[in-house]
């Protein structure tokens, strides 16, 4: 079963539920979502009734809630020293948030150097993780990067690195994001190739998670620049490949595409998706917010 998403909204006065509510509206099966501001540190009270009731209602519609992925805020860098005791500390809450929610899987930007070097970032990024992962519930996965500035995460090689000397391997995983590895060097017109080379270095059983995004940068750019589907340089019919791949059908899809004037573009970009055929007219369609 295709398990196609997006990232949905959350607020403190609807919760899980008004995340679930934007999903169905899309069109998705499953759906990706931040418990507060992803830049802040500003987080509301979860709400557990309302929690309650988004989880029955998932039963209903037919969405697992082992499917559904948080994402952790971009403010927490487990690499860099500065600020490393705030970093663990706010992850810890963000786990605990979590698993307030039943949620298993948290999608974490392994972090940035900052100058340190890839081999103490790595290092801190290591202990970072041991520690939040002692008593936790929730599997965290690191997310492939497009290698911008000094961030860590740009290739396999780094993030297995972090993965082996991860105590409790049953609670880390990794988050493949389409327009990061084609922007660290990845041919993503060969993702067979990309995937054998993922499974090879790390094990396919560790990819949880894929944000489907489409790239306005080509290869090796290092600039991390999302674009609608089919509308960058990976393309639609080579998104469809990644997608509908055999070796990736228990694996939740996640659209993270730019909004167009401010109007979510998830709900056309999933049918175009389920519909296997591309909407040269998207962005127009989109803008009249039709």
């Amino acid at each position: 079963m295709l398990l196609i998403g997006s990232h949905v909204s959350y607020n403190a006065k609807k919760g899980l539920l008004g995340s679930l509510e934007d999903a169905i509206n899309y069109g998705a099966n499953t759906f990706m979502f931040y418990t507060g501001a992803p830049q802040n540190t500003v987080r509301s009270p979860i709400n557990d009734e309302q929690t309650k009731k988004a989880l029955e209602r998932m039963k209903t519609v037919g969405i697992d809630k082992n499917k559904i992925v948080v994402h952790a805020p971009y403010i927490i860098n487990l690499a860099n020293t500065e600020k490393y005791e705030f970093a663990v500390s706010f992850l810890k809450e963000e786990i605990k948030r979590c698993e307030q929610l039943q949620m298993k899987y948290l999608v974490l930007h392994p972090g940035s150097h900052v100058g340190l070097g890839v081999e103490v970032g790595i290092e801190n990024i290591i202990n970072g993780l041991n520690e939040v992962l002692k008593d936790s519930k929730v599997t965290i996965l690191l997310e492939t990067m497009a290698g911008k500035g000094t961030e860590i995460g740009r290739n396999f090689q780094e993030l297995k690195l972090i993965i082996d000397q991860i105590k409790n391997k049953n609670l880390i995983g990794v988050c493949m994001d389409t327009c990061h590895i084609n922007d660290a060097g990845y041919d993503v017109s060969l993702f067979d190739d990309v995937i054998k080379e993922f499974d090879k270095i790390i094990g396919i059983n560790y990819l949880k998670c894929i944000h489907i995004n489409d790239s306005k940068n080509p290869i090796s750019t290092h600039k991390d620049r999302h674009e609608n589907i089919g509308f960058g340089t990976i393309g639609f019919e080579q998104l469809l490949k990644i997608i509908y791949h055999d070796k990736l059908k228990d694996i939740p899809k996640i659209l993270e595409t730019p909004f167009i004037e401010g109007y979510p573009p998830y709900k056309k970009e999933i049918k175009m998706i389920k519909e296997k055929t591309f909407n040269p007219n998207l962005l127009e369609e989109v803008k009249e917010n039709l």
